[in-house]
């Protein structure tokens, strides 16, 4: 097998947080243990509720934040914050395309800033290759010299992608880049991903907590509970069959567009529990209906198949 191109070894978050004048600070264990192989044209899904260390991890593998612990390999290279030369290897799309281009900079020079600052292309370059890119994302030419107020969503969050693809990445780490768009520019920025993936040879690392958008694209699962990994495997396996009850609590609140399907809602009891003090033992536990004596006392290592593994005392059937 090809070498991976981003390799994440036990990765581990921790925040120091003031309590306040006469108490000593507290850690917020935001990711906690957190190992995984991305491959070049391959897609890998980070599932959970919010707060569950899903954007911390985005940071880590951008390179915006050091870990606190554990290595990030990108192409066998160990990464850091200082370390430039890797940067333009891993590129980010955020969640909100209203939110994420300057509205004071026209489209081109948007889609250009990544080149000026990178690369020693000069303006004739650069505009060349922005028009390239505007193609592949399906925008046209006369959107060059136009201002992201003057788009809707879906044609912004193509702006975003077309940005994030200009230093030509190996990574494209994907923060929830179609939840603020209506359901049918969902399915097209979708579909154009998936399109750019197969073309580019891009890895993805998509962040998500919408599981049938997972399903759609994804060829790998992580499910993340308080900044710890419960499930990984292929995304059929974790659909078809999944093993810890945190799983299956997502997978039931999934709607299904076949109304004469039954559905069994798992609804869970209680919030999920607050980073600053975890339970003991496996930290699913104050919230799972199968949870016994040995799951309040010893945390579950993540064990099982080569293709399948979960975090679990006792696991599903």
């Amino acid at each position: 097998m090809s070498q991976a191109v981003l390799e994440a070894k036990d990765l581990a978050r921790h925040y120091s947080v003031r309590r306040g004048l006469f108490k000593p600070d507290a850690t917020v264990r935001a990711l906690n243990g957190v190992s995984f192989e991305l491959y070049s044209g391959k897609t890998l899904a980070i599932v959970g509720e919010s707060g569950c260390g899903k954007s911390t991890l985005a940071r880590l593998v951008t390179m915006i934040e050091d870990p606190s612990a554990g290595t990030l390999l990108i192409d066998g290279k160990p990464a850091s914050v200082d370390d430039m030369s890797l940067r333009s290897q891993v590129q980010i799309v955020f969640q909100n395309p209203y939110g994420s281009l300057n509205p004071r900079q026209k489209v081109g020079s948007i889609l250009e800033e990544p080149l000026k600052i990178n690369t020693s292309d000069d303006a004739a370059t650069r505009r060349r290759k922005a028009e390239e890119m505007m193609a592949k994302v399906g925008l046209r030419p006369e959107h060059y010299d136009r201002y992201p107020h003057m788009f809707s969503g879906g044609q912004r969050q193509r702006i975003a992608i077309a940005r994030a693809l200009m230093l030509r990445p190996k990574v494209l780490v994907l923060d929830e880049p179609v939840s603020a768009l209506d359901l049918s520019i969902q399915a097209q920025v979708l579909n154009l991903l998936m399109d750019l993936q197969k073309e580019m040879g891009l890895a993805y690392l998509f962040i998500s907590h919408g599981l049938s958008v997972v399903r759609h694209i994804a060829d790998e699962v992580m499910v993340m509970y308080l900044g710890k990994p419960v499930e990984t495997g292929t995304a059929e396996e974790v659909f078809s069959n999944p093993k810890h009850p945190y799983t299956a609590a997502l997978l039931s609140a999934t709607p299904i567009a076949d109304p004469s399907r039954a559905k069994n809602r798992i609804r869970l009891q209680g919030e999920l529990p607050s980073p600053l003090k975890p339970p003991p033992g496996c930290p699913f536990n104050p919230r799972c209906w199968k949870a016994t004596d040995i799951c309040r006392q010893e945390m579950p290592p993540l064990a099982g198949g080569e293709t399948h593994k979960f975090a679990c005392h006792h696991p599903l059937d």
